[in-house]
């Protein structure tokens, strides 16, 4: 079953690559394999199933146009899995025949309503010894040509025998058995009985029947015969139960049957066939095209055309798939903007030291600046364009003091700013911005950004040298710690995150700084989903910004909250070169457990 499940999928891409209509020509082994495939088979697989019901509908028509098997190793493999079966060439046969080999379908059909009688499915696929579903197969194709014939939909109610009722037509029932087991004189051990598969059942059966008996007196439990002989009335009624002959068996017996499991009653849905108003035992092979000889000669007027078929499976176009990242970070945009954000540009991934550290207020010799933690850019390997008086601010506040801070006290140096590295975060934008917010007049901002980052990073199950940030800055006057907090919470609030903590950190820029922790329900452990602070009055001050303004800024990942969405538990199976196609194309939506109001 393993080999021909792969060279049913194997199929399934082979036909993928023809349209509906034109370029795929069916050859003779279409319909022997048509035949051997089980509808699960055919259900599982969308090209498969649209050729299965194109060469169904053609066998059906009588079509005889089916070319020679193609010689390539594709059709031998298909050849040796369903081998071709010879057909005969015969077209009908009298309906007086009890069992008539019939290949085409629709034609006998036809012959059988052509006295003006109805009959039923049921009666038809039984004349013929056939699956019902294959003449259901047939009474659709004629269905196709309008008025033909007619049908009205019918319910049947049948007993089937289940499997040990199968087994007591040719075994013969529990008790009968047991009564033939035991012995004419002595009788049988009631262990030895026991051993056999029906034993318990029979022993039973056969005592309330009257045809057995237990003697204990001899010691060991003996089974005897009371009579000597009986008749298997239950094999009998059966018997009588599978060859449809009902009126043998009476409801008080049926009952029984039933309630020990040997016969089942099931609900057949069929069909009664009637002739139609354009009733015809001749049947013309409509027209697939209008061609240019019917236009010139007008015969098209009188010609009969083939129907559209407008629920027929066309070629899937190809399309693009979304990255489950993306399909996150939609739902991060779709939440800033809920919240009144602006999203800023962060189409530049190589940036300056100057905008990437300097104006953050982060020392030159801090250790995040070393070659171990940062990407830096060979070529072009400095920049030399920045706001000079804003860089003479940023160098003073940095080596000398200022605004009410000590700096650094060191030898601040403009060549070590010029260089350019790989961002490592995206709050050097956020920085351009809030200078750019200074130059152009201040007014309340809240703005976000989500884009990718670079670290030179030991690459793990956690870690790698690149990964995307979510960043929100939110600038207002005597904006104050409370205000950011109630801000996280509802964020966060809506992420589908309520129970929250904030604990004290340090980041070189921010003043407070605090870690945010959201417990985990399924993990039952709180969990850090973030970093927050309120930026550092030396980082503001020298953009520019009125003393009374305070910017808070907060971040996180975005590969953590979709790895937990999705259930992926090694970052390089969500992002990078190891990342399986198949993952991306078969990836549900995204949807985040958002609380609305």
């Amino acid at each position: 079953m393993g080999d021909s499940t792969a060279l049913i999928n194997q199929l399934d891409a082979h036909l993928s690559l023809f349209s509906y209509i034109d370029g795929y020509v069916p050859s003779s082994i279409d319909p022997s394999v048509a035949a051997a495939l089980s509808s699960k088979e055919v259900a599982k697989h969308q090209y498969v199933a649209r050729w299965h019901a194109h060469i169904e509908a053609l066998v059906n028509e009588n079509e005889e146009s089916f070319s020679s098997a193609p010689q390539t190793s594709f059709a031998q493999q298909l050849l040796k899995q369903f081998p071709v079966k010879q057909s005969t060439n015969t077209k009908m046969v009298a309906s007086g025949d009890s069992s008539p080999a019939v290949t085409d379908l629709p034609q006998y059909i036809l012959h059988q309503l052509d006295n003006g009688e109805e009959v039923s499915s049921l009666e038809l696929a039984s004349r013929l010894s056939i699956d019902h579903q294959k003449l259901i197969g047939a009474v659709k194709s004629l269905l196709s040509h309008e008025g033909v014939i007619a049908t009205r939909d019918i319910t049947e109610k049948r007993v089937e025998l289940t499997k040990e009722g199968e087994d007591f037509v040719e075994n013969g029932s529990a008790e009968y058995r047991t009564f033939e087991r035991v012995a004419k004189e002595g009788g049988t051990p009631q262990n030895e009985i026991m051993k056999e598969s029906y034993g318990k059942v029979g022993v039973s059966k056969a005592l309330a029947a009257g045809w057995i008996s237990i003697d204990k007196s001899a010691g060991a439990v003996t089974v005897v015969r009371k009579v000597d002989s009986a008749v298997d009335a239950v094999a009998e009624q059966l018997k009588a139960l599978k060859v449809g002959d009902e009126t043998k068996v009476d409801e008080k017996s049926r009952t029984e049957l039933k309630k020990r499991k040997l016969i089942s009653e099931v609900t057949i849905k069929a069909v009664v066939l009637s002739r139609g108003p354009s009733f015809t035992t001749t049947l013309e092979k409509p027209e697939a095209d209008l061609t240019p000889e019917m236009i010139a000669s007008g015969s098209w007027k009188t010609t009969t055309f083939k129907k559209y078929n407008f629920d027929a499976l066309g070629v899937q176009p190809a399309s693009g798939y979304l990255h489950p990242l993306m399909k996150v970070r939609s739902e991060f945009r779709q939440i800033f903007f809920q919240m009144g954000f602006s999203e800023m540009p962060t189409n530049q991934y190589v940036e300056s030291s100057f905008w990437n550290f300097d104006a953050l207020f982060q020392p030159q010799q801090h250790p995040a600046r070393d070659a171990h933690d940062t990407f830096f850019i060979s070529e072009p390997a400095l920049s030399t364009k920045f706001p000079a008086d804003y860089l003479e601010r940023v160098k003073t506040v940095h080596s000398k003091g200022g605004f009410g801070s000590d700096g650094y006290n060191y030898d601040w140096k403009e060549e070590e700013a010029q260089k350019n590295v790989m961002r490592t975060h995206t709050t050097a934008v956020s920085a351009r911005q809030l200078y750019k917010l200074a130059q152009e007049g201040f007014k309340p901002t809240k703005m976000f950004s989500i884009d990718r980052v670079f670290r030179n990073e030991t690459l793990d199950a956690t870690h790698l040298a690149e990964f995307h940030q979510v960043e929100g800055v939110i600038a207002e006057k005597n904006l104050s710690l409370s205000h950011v907090m109630g801000l996280f919470r509802e964020f966060f609030r809506k992420c589908g995150l309520e129970n929250l903590r904030f604990k004290p950190t340090y980041n070189p820029y921010t003043e407070p700084s605090m870690e945010i922790f959201a417990y985990h329900d399924g993990l039952k452990k709180w969990v850090e989903i973030g970093n927050s602070g309120m930026f550092r009055p030396e980082m503001l001050l020298p953009m520019g910004l009125p003393p009374d303004v305070n910017v808070a800024g907060y971040g996180l990942s975005l590969e953590r909250p979709t790895m937990i969405r999705y259930g992926i538990d090694n970052i390089r199976d969500l992002f990078g070169p190891r990342v399986k196609l198949e993952m991306i194309y078969n990836n549900p939506i995204c949807r985040l457990d958002k609380k609305d109001d």
